[in-house]
């Protein structure tokens, strides 16, 4: 049966090496007693308990399930006590602010444990993991009243919380939900005035479940006033149960069927008039929400890559051990009737892509992770402005290029085992099924390509993606004149200007035709991952090569691990870059308009 091991060695590389976070921490005065042993020790803490305490129940989860009876759900056995010994090591209050109960730490430290807890048992972690951006919106958003109603239950973790936007005739267009939402006077709070909400949710992760006895629901609905669009959504708190203990009028209908993610109590809820509380301003709440919104979309290109770690984890070690044939230069193990089949270089191929392509996430993720503490947190101005723009251009990256790599990464490691890996013994199958979602969630990939090219990319005419390429050649110019990072050099300049030369084009192409963004989206956005994750390792081999010789080979596998994604895997992007422009050429074909009817039939 599968087992996590976490991944602290390489998780220690990219905080303390590669970013060199605890210095540049200390740097802002949130974080000034910030230091190495306080960062590891947390991560630590949270390695233990994801091995020890919630690893053991994913396979358990998945065979459950979870279960509703009378609006009432039950989630897996084990699930619950997991949760109770959360709450007990005090994880719930790690980023959460010292002034509200919290411990403080950064976001960067909220990063890493959200993949160690992802990576051991993604569907018990997704009902905690949003408790973090609702305590951020209520933070910054919410009344007095309701402030210190709930932020001490939601920092200490005796509620849990939700996000209800999705409804089922709209996905990522929230323009179009028709919850409703009208005054109730006589349950106003101080600047917190009531209403009553009426509507039908999907797809909502831990709507109800026995772990606290109350729950904070976030939801978007319209005022009567309320302009159509994302301009008349407004915000709303609302609780499973009301101050005096009874139920609040919201009731789960059923527990969605998924493919993966069985233990998570997703749920379709209907709002029977239940009582809210207005968070933010009138037909502003979509403002509020993309406060947690864009650090879900984060979190999910980390949650990704890390429930692949784990398949790849099982993938090496089986590979260690299965013998079959020998390899075509000769035995490697001539004392074994044939050789691991690690050996044989297809094999090595499949091992090496997941291995590259989850350090990479885990670089890329952590960057940003930090450059959010440096938005917010930061003295100089000019830091946080530029921390937000790298931040807002590649949030939609790490979503999409992180969980594309990852189900691909899933299935290369189910690959490796054959047909061992296609049942359940290994735990890889499960994996290849939970990891699918999150290409589909918190806005589809194909959601986040729109938003990098037509509003990251051009929207600011490209003064976000000029800083980025500027970072990248001037680190990429103090490497020119060292030999051995000539093959790493080489091709991500070529690469950063081929990215920028397409872009360029399609701000031409834009003028005449404004779906020639859109079309080209994908491949653009694949493209910039692979220019990311080339200037990262590229980073990451420039640390290691004063340390290749070292006893654990560690710096070794690195400066290995780069060269193979710089020239094997990065050469993808260009072939992105080559489709991105003839999709953005239009949509003739010799001349003839190639309209939905001649692509699809008429119908």
């Amino acid at each position: 049966m599968a087992t996590y091991i976490a991944p602290l060695r390489d998780m220690a590389f990219v905080i303390h090496e590669l970013l060199r976070a605890p210095e540049r921490l200390r740097q802002m005065p949130a974080f000034a007693e910030i230091d190495a042993d306080l960062l590891d020790s947390a991560i630590a803490g949270a390695a233990r308990f994801a091995e020890g305490v919630i690893a053991p129940l994913n396979a358990i989860g998945d065979e459950m399930g979870c279960r509703v009876d009378a609006g009432k759900v039950t989630t897996p056995t084990g699930f619950a006590a997991a949760y109770r010994q959360y709450i007990d090591g005090g994880w719930p209050t790690l980023s959460c602010a010292t002034a509200h109960g919290g411990l403080g730490l950064p976001a960067l430290a909220h990063t890493a444990i959200v993949e160690l807890l992802c990576g051991a048992n993604q569907s018990w972690t997704m009902t905690p993991i949003l408790s973090h951006g609702i305590y951020k919106i209520v933070s910054q958003h919410a009344s007095p009243a309701l402030q210190q109603a709930w932020l001490p239950a939601i920092v200490d973790g005796s509620v849990t919380t939700t996000m209800l936007l999705t409804e089922a005739h709209c996905g990522s267009d929230l323009g179009l939900l028709r919850s409703t939402a009208v005054a109730a006077p006589e349950h106003d709070l101080p600047e917190s005035p009531a209403y009553r909400l009426s509507g039908s949710k999907i797809f909502i992760s831990g709507a109800d479940h026995e772990w606290t006895d109350n729950i904070v629901h976030m939801v978007l609905a319209r005022l009567p006033d309320a302009p159509p669009g994302v301009r008349g959504i407004s915000l709303f708190l609302v609780p499973k149960r009301l101050g005096d203990g009874a139920l609040n009028a919201l009731t789960v209908t059923h527990v969605e069927h998924k493919m993966g993610l069985r233990g998570s109590p997703t749920c379709a809820v209907s709002l029977e008039g239940a009582l809210g509380w207005l968070v933010g301003k009138p037909h502003q709440g979509l403002a509020a929400m993309f406060i947690l919104m864009n650090e879900a979309r984060l979190n999910t290109g980390v949650q990704a890559y890390s429930v692949a770690q784990g398949a790849y984890d099982a993938a090496l070690a089986y590979a260690r051990e299965r013998l079959q044939m020998r390899v075509s230069s000769g035995a490697r193990r001539p004392d074994l009737p044939a050789d691991p089949i690690i050996h044989h270089p297809d094999v090595r191929r499949m091992l090496l892509t997941q291995k590259a392509r989850i350090e990479g996430g885990r670089m890329l993720g952590y960057w940003l992770a930090l450059c959010s503490d440096i938005e917010t947190h930061h003295p100089d101005a000019a830091e946080r402005a530029d921390a937000a723009d790298l931040l807002a251009l590649l949030t939609p990256v790490a979503k999409a290029f992180l969980s594309s790599n990852a189900f691909d990464d899933a299935n290369l490691a189910l690959q490796v085992l054959g047909g061992h890996g296609y049942l359940r013994d290994h735990g890889i199958e499960q994996r290849v099924r939970d990891v699918r979602v999150a290409q589909i969630y918190e806005g589809t990939n194909g959601v986040q390509a729109r938003d990098l090219v037509s509003r990251k990319i051009l929207g600011d005419g490209g003064v976000k993606l000029d800083k980025l390429l500027t970072r990248i050649r001037h680190f990429l110019a103090t490497q020119a004149k060292t030999p051995a990072m000539t093959a790493l050099v080489g091709p991500i300049g070529r690469l950063a200007d081929a990215f920028e030369a397409q872009a360029h084009r399609l701000a031409d192409v834009q003028k005449t035709d404004r779906d020639a963004p859109d079309a080209a989206a994908h491949d653009m956005l694949q493209a910039l991952g692979h220019l990311c994750f080339g200037y990262l390792f590229a980073r990451a081999a420039a640390i290691s090569l004063p340390h290749a010789d070292d006893a654990d080979h560690f710096h070794a596998a690195k400066l290995a691990t780069a060269q193979f994604y710089v020239c094997q895997l990065m050469p993808q992007a260009f072939a992105h870059l080559e489709a991105a422009r003839a999709s953005a050429q239009g949509n003739e074909l010799g001349g003839v308009k190639l309209d939905e009817a001649r692509l699809f039939g008429a119908g």
